[in-house]
């Protein structure tokens, strides 16, 4: 028999291990540390994880002293150490050792989190860890519960709530780019179609257009993550509610509600819920959108800084690092490139998420922990992506005033302008004599006599250079506190 003071001996279903006696999770946990040494990333890495898995572990231990299945001790105790966990998740990172990869669809997890909550509980108590005789991790802590409907219903929660902070940073970059929107209202220069020469514009309306993308997908993210509301717990096992007793499923969403305050409702078919995955799609799928919206930005910040002598230098960056090892005084769009490798990393992850949410066969998807390391991930470096942009690039961004307005000048593509009163075909021809003979639009024209120097004066001044209808008002621009 064991007498070290350093270790303790716990027994499951495959046998006996010795667990470090100083530890919280025990020999499930262990077992799953040896099964899955896959990466550095650990469940304990995610705090909200952590705090979600608490909040269903402490609605759970309510809706059980309800319905008469933990006495009243046994749920005070399991709620208080649900709290500790739910108030400062971060200071058990330890205790949460497991790998982000992982089989058996999350039970490694669960049993990691029914351990600790125990055994914290058994401290309360006076008790050593593991003396699961007198409050144990299963019978007691994952009462009425299977990983099946806890898993699926932490991870919705953990991934509303981590939802918060990407919103805060999006909405502060979207007040940048609308101020600076506001800032280059009157800095004509051309815009580009293909890449060729189209017709004048504001920069303003250029970052006014930038925001607004963004917006759009901020208001689609807000939108899809109200479907993670709906969740399977009280499914225990398949959905079929097996070890509850009648009524349990909409006793305890009801306690969860009141423990997150969300507004969390059951799902109208616990069986498809406890096996679907399809939330997680959906939800990853406007964060690739927002990806793919940040990573056109941020390609068309690098083509408008190109330069600065042999490309658009139509804005400045802000000059972050020397650019290279070999050539001097070259400075590069560092900032606008991270946040290109993280959109692609993002639209990888979503590819990840759906073949995992395919994967899942009758009634359970044994696919979800990559599902959540994915869903996880991508929002994290966004958030972080989108944070970097506003701060490091945005922010100080600087326009080239006089360098955009000798474009639009010397471009082609204001012919167009001519075009209802000389005709299509003439323009036409003024253009590509222009071209031919690298002159401006003005100057071929005045050669031919077809309009006077007043009359190109009146056409090509600010207010016909640039339409009316994208104006920017100032009150739209975002004001973030």
């Amino acid at each position: 028999m064991n007498t070290s003071p350093l270790i303790r001996i716990e027994k499951d279903l495959l046998g006996t291990k010795e667990v470090p006696a100083d530890r919280y999770y025990g020999i499930h946990t262990l077992r799953a540390l040896e099964n899955f040494n896959i990466s550095t990333l650990t469940i304990g890495q995610q705090t909200h994880f952590i705090r979600a898995l608490a909040q269903v572990k402490k609605a759970s231990a309510r809706a059980n002293l309800a319905v008469g299945r933990l006495s009243e001790q046994q749920s005070e105790l399991i709620q208080k150490a649900c709290d500790l966990l739910i108030d400062h998740p971060e200071n058990w990172e330890a205790s949460f050792p497991l790998d982000v990869y992982q089989g058996g669809a999350g039970t490694s997890i669960n049993m990691n989190t029914n351990e600790v909550i125990a055994n914290i509980a058994l401290e309360m108590m006076g008790h050593r860890k593991g003396k699961y005789d007198v409050l144990h991790p299963n019978d007691h802590v994952n009462k009425s519960q299977s990983t099946n409907d806890v898993y699926p219903t932490a991870l919705r929660l953990a991934t509303y709530s981590v939802l918060d902070e990407l919103f805060e940073k999006l909405q502060h970059l979207i007040a940048s780019l609308s101020q600076k929107a506001l800032e280059f209202k009157t800095v004509i220069k051309m815009g580009r179609t293909q890449l060729q020469d189209a017709v004048p514009m504001t920069l303003g309306q250029e970052f006014h257009a930038f925001a607004t993308l963004l917006k759009e997908d901020m208001s689609l993210i807000k939108q899809t993550r109200e479907l993670l509301l709906e969740i399977n717990l009280g499914a225990t096992a398949i959905g079929t509610g097996v070890n509850t007793v009648p009524g349990y499923a909409k006793l305890v969403t009801k306690h969860l509600e009141q423990v997150t305050g969300l507004n969390v409702k059951p799902s109208a078919d616990y069986v498809e819920a406890t096996s679907d995955c399809g939330v997680f799609i959906i939800v990853s799928s406007t964060l690739k959108r927002l990806a793919v919206k940040l990573s056109k930005i941020s390609n068309d910040l690098r083509l408008l800084s190109s330069g600065p002598r042999a490309g658009l230098n139509e804005i400045n960056l802000p000059q972050m690092q020397a650019g290279s090892s070999i050539m001097p005084a070259k400075v590069n769009p560092v900032i606008p490139e991270v946040v290109n490798q993280i959109a692609f990393k993002v639209i990888g992850n979503d590819l990840t998420i759906t073949f995992g949410a395919e994967a899942g066969q009758m009634q359970l998807n044994a696919m979800e922990p990559v599902i959540a390391y994915s869903t996880h991930e991508s929002i994290q470096i966004l958030t972080q992506a989108i944070r970097t942009l506003d701060e490091k690039c945005i922010q100080g961004i600087t326009a080239n005033e006089e360098v955009c307005r000798d474009e639009v000048m010397r471009s082609v593509g204001i012919v167009t302008l001519l075009d209802p009163l000389l005709g299509h075909s003439l323009c036409d021809e003024i253009g590509k004599q222009c071209i031919a003979e690298n002159k401006t639009i003005p100057e071929v024209v005045l050669e031919r006599g077809l309009l006077s120097k007043d009359e190109l004066d009146e056409i090509f001044k600010f207010e016909n250079l640039v339409s009316e209808i994208s104006i920017i008002p100032d009150e739209e621009v975002v004001q973030v506190s």
